[in-house]
């Protein structure tokens, strides 16, 4: 992907956050060269996997929209900008909402399910101070999205629920195959 099609998801999600109206446009940051671009992305990688290809758009929007509800949470969210902490979670959390209803509309239960799991093990890894763990656990999710979950990274999962040690190389080695297609 490139990081022109990276940054027109950015732009689309702020169209979207726009067309919402309210509090959540009026959070919307309008200076568009402060989102930065990240052309390999939780987006981009969901998108670009076999279970997308009769949606990448909106795969790529809709993972964009959760992605930024857990910036809100947990980093530096690239198309919000609340003025106080409380109202970055509420924001994220109507994001984590809106994409994963976006996600129903097309009926694909199972990366739901995917995506629920990666906002909770995400919380529970930023919850023990684990910021490079929660970053595998976003990339393996992203994978299971676009590609079907592994075996590898259903016990990933569950070595992170465990608080395992080993969890991180097993989320890092359970999106090799993903990460390293074109």
């Amino acid at each position: 992907m490139s990081a022109a099609h990276s940054t027109g998801s950015l732009e689309r999600l702020a169209r979207l956050l726009d067309q919402q109206g309210g509090l959540i446009a009026a959070l919307v940051v309008t200076d568009s060269s402060d989102r930065g671009q990240d052309d390999r992305g939780p987006a981009q990688i969901a998108a670009a996997g076999p279970r997308a290809s009769a949606a990448r758009e909106e795969y790529e929007l809709l993972v964009e929209t959760i992605y930024e509800g857990y910036l809100l949470h947990y980093g530096a969210p690239r198309v919000l900008a609340p003025p106080e902490a409380d109202l970055g979670l509420l924001a994220g959390d109507r994001l984590y909402a809106l994409g994963l209803a976006r996600l129903v509309s097309l009926g694909d239960t199972e990366a739901v399910a995917e995506l629920a799991d990666t906002i909770t093990l995400s919380a529970l890894a930023h919850a023990s101070g684990e910021s490079e763990l929660a970053a595998a656990i976003w990339e393996a999710g992203a994978c299971a999205v676009g590609w079907g979950a592994s075996e590898s990274y259903r016990h990933a999962k569950q070595l992170v629920r465990a608080r395992a040690p080993e969890a991180i190389e097993a989320m890092r080695t359970s999106s090799v195959r993903v990460s390293a297609s074109p």
